[in-house]
């Protein structure tokens, strides 16, 4: 009996993978590198919900991380004996592999969005953190100085000369964290199918070319696109930086 079903099973061909469409000898069916056809057809419903999804991972990790690498890097500015603590702490979270750290919250935080949330933001905290810190103790003492001859309070001097001038280094720190996470938050579709992570770990299972290559070049283009978009906002926002290079 299994003589016989070995040989129609051999006498039927090979078993191709059913994609999801064409005939049989489409690109879908040959499985070929990159099929235009599917990946259009398959746009509104998988591949366009996992890229807003993918933006809203990093948006929030990044406001979030900000929010707290800014509060305590002005109080590693405001109190030298605050910045060890704070950098050891980032610096560990910053270290554990990405795959582990997730497989820690779970336990916490189950398999849920907060679980990747926490995640992602635990890998900003460092690199935004000692950003904004550079950035505030790179403002020369002269700058200070002015500043305090024309009657500016250390809050007025902070908000008007010091965050200003350490804008190049914040948001380069920002450049950084986003692409970062970018690329972080495909692994977190091990936790929740959402972003673009979850095409590739589909793709990777079936072995589907077209679905791996689609949700790989989206991926790489947002973070060209975010990083590009921080640079143009830095180059408007610090013309004197410009100065000063060209100098």
């Amino acid at each position: 009996m299994t003589h016989v079903l070995a040989a129609k099973l051999a006498a039927a061909g090979p078993v191709i993978p059913n994609f999801g469409g064409g005939g049989a000898h489409s690109c879908v069916r040959r499985n070929g590198f990159f099929c235009w056809d599917w990946f259009s057809s398959h746009w509104s419903d998988t591949f366009q919900p996992a890229l807003l999804d993918h933006i809203k991972l990093t948006a929030i990790a990044i406001g979030i991380g900000f929010a707290i690498s800014f509060a305590a890097a002005l109080l590693a500015y405001r109190f030298v004996r605050f910045e060890t603590p704070f950098s050891i702490f980032s610096g560990i979270l910053y270290t554990i592999p990405s795959a582990a750290l997730f497989q820690l919250l779970v336990p916490i935080t189950g398999l849920t969005t907060t679980t990747v949330e926490i995640a992602l933001i635990s890998y900003t905290l460092l690199i935004l953190f000692r950003n904004t810190v550079v950035g505030l103790r790179g403002v020369s003492d002269e700058v200070r100085e002015a500043a305090r001859g024309m009657g500016f309070t250390r809050a007025q001097t902070l908000l008007r000369v010091e965050l200003p001038l350490a804008a190049p280094a914040i948001l380069a720190g920002v450049q950084i964290a986003a692409v970062t996470v970018i690329s972080l938050a495909t692994i977190g579709a091990f936790i929740v199918d959402e972003g673009l992570g979850g095409p590739i770990f589909r793709a990777i299972t079936t072995d589907f070319n077209t679905e791996f290559v689609a949700a790989a070049v989206l991926t790489t283009l947002l973070a060209v696109v975010v990083y590009a978009l921080i640079a143009g906002a830095q180059r408007v926002l610090t013309p004197w930086a410009r100065r000063e290079m060209a100098r």
